[in-house]
């Protein structure tokens, strides 16, 4: 928990520094164009490539050193940050820039993750898996908070080109904490050698890990529903509280400031009082609880209801993330996990893709028009989001929350997912 608890504090400073720029790129966009979908492009630019590589990824990282991956990572987005800075310092800096960047970088930040990820069930007891996962969610939940306020008032002050300086200063300090700690290596089994033989069978080796297991089959189905609809929904948070506002800023960063806050209190949960034996009820009930906040933000209109909203839906993710975390690490092999988590996350990119490739034109052509005062949709649902700026964003928003609540709540209708703990032997007790 040691080596785990220093990267994390080293890459909380990194995540503070590229959350600072993005908030900031995020105000630009939007007072660019004043489009959802140019927003909700920064997501879909980001994942494509992440979609691509994934399957190679994992391959790799059960091959390769996992550290060093780590380390590569952090240099890539950090070269990528410069070359931003450069770009924006010779005023060269375009919309389609950032959306390469963004690219480039995600695609190789899916490599850094899967190669952490990977290494935690060879760094902790399994005991520990829940609190492990819980950690991560802690460090990025603090960075939340801290990011929103911290950029809207540094902005003011050094621009956009020191917020950018900072964002290199903390994958350098983020870099040279890897370089100094030790990240063991998993111990190859003959599973591990059988199936780390052949490039062509290792690219298809975990889909066909979880078709033959029915219960985690069902755990990959339900987290791309779950993701799916989330993800619509987020790609639609900053505009609908900028159009609502009239693009004030300080209502923004308070509400990311309290997911930040939630995302804490969560993961303090997780972290002290761990998981229940029973941890696919913390996923189930971890959706039902975030569907419903976030179907309370979207209903409403001022910042009274959107914080306190957005802090009780934040708050289920570490539980249901370090839920599901610990569910895959204690069923999956350490030696093939690179594998095998790389295919899960093809599946959740590919649905957060799809979800931000149509979310913004959605919102944009159909139901923001519809929510206008002439739309077709104004007379039936007017009473309830009202029609003015944001009224159409709200709506679809609302549809995605519930779609969320839906998921979470179908789950406890097929045994094969509610008792995926019991139907699965753990990794250390499974024969095979």
């Amino acid at each position: 928990m040691r080596t785990l608890i220093i990267i994390w504090l080293s890459q909380i400073v990194s995540i503070i520094g590229s959350g600072m720029t993005g908030f900031a790129f995020s105000i630009w966009v939007w007072e660019l164009t004043g489009q959802a979908t140019s927003l909700a492009l920064f997501g879909f630019f980001g994942q494509v490539p992440q979609i691509l590589i994934i399957p190679i990824a994992g391959v790799i990282v059960d091959r390769w050193n996992r550290k060093y991956l780590m380390m590569v990572g952090d240099t890539v987005s950090g070269l990528l940050t410069i070359t931003v800075l450069l770009l924006y310092i010779t005023h060269n800096l375009q919309l389609w820039h950032l959306y390469l960047a963004v690219g480039v970088k995600g695609t190789f930040q899916q490599l850094q993750e899967l190669a952490f990820v990977a290494s935690v069930s060879i760094m902790v007891p399994k005991q520990q898996y829940s609190r492990a996962s819980s950690i991560s969610f802690l460090a990025t939940s603090s960075s939340i908070i801290i990011t929103p306020a911290l950029a809207g008032a540094l902005y003011l002050v050094i621009g956009l080109v020191g917020i950018l300086i900072i964002d290199i200063i903390t994958f350098a300090i983020a870099l040279l904490t890897l370089l100094l700690v030790h990240i063991p290596q998993p111990t190859i089994t003959k599973l591990g050698m059988h199936s780390n033989t052949n490039l062509k069978e290792d690219l298809y080796f975990g889909w066909r890990y979880v078709a033959l297991r029915p219960s985690l089959l069902a755990m990959l189905i339900l987290m791309l529903l779950f993701s799916f609809a989330y993800q619509f929904s987020g790609s639609l948070a900053t505009p609908l509280i900028l159009a609502r506002t009239g693009n004030d800023t300080k209502v923004l960063g308070a509400v990311f400031s309290a997911e930040g806050l939630g995302g804490i209190i969560g993961a303090l949960i997780m972290v002290t009082w761990g998981s229940s034996k029973q941890r696919i009820h913390g996923v189930l009930l971890g959706m039902v609880g975030a569907g419903l906040s976030q179907t309370v933000f979207g209903l409403g209109i001022t910042p009274l209801i959107w914080i306190p909203a957005q802090l009780c839906s934040s708050l289920n993710f570490p539980i249901m993330g370090s839920a599901n975390d610990a569910i895959w690490l204690n069923k999956v092999k350490p030696e093939i996990q690179g594998r095998v988590f790389a295919m899960r996350s093809m599946v959740m990119s590919v649905s957060s893709a799809l979800a931000n490739l149509i979310a913004g034109p959605l919102a944009d052509r159909v139901f923001v028009p519809a929510m206008k005062p002439d739309g077709t949709l104004a007379p039936m649902l007017g009473w309830i989001f009202g029609t003015k700026g944001g009224a159409g964003i709200a709506l679809l928003y609302v549809i995605s929350s519930l779609c969320m609540l839906v998921v979470g709540l179908g789950g406890y209708a097929f045994s094969v997912l509610r008792n995926v703990e019991k139907i699965l032997p753990d990794h250390d007790a499974s024969t095979e």
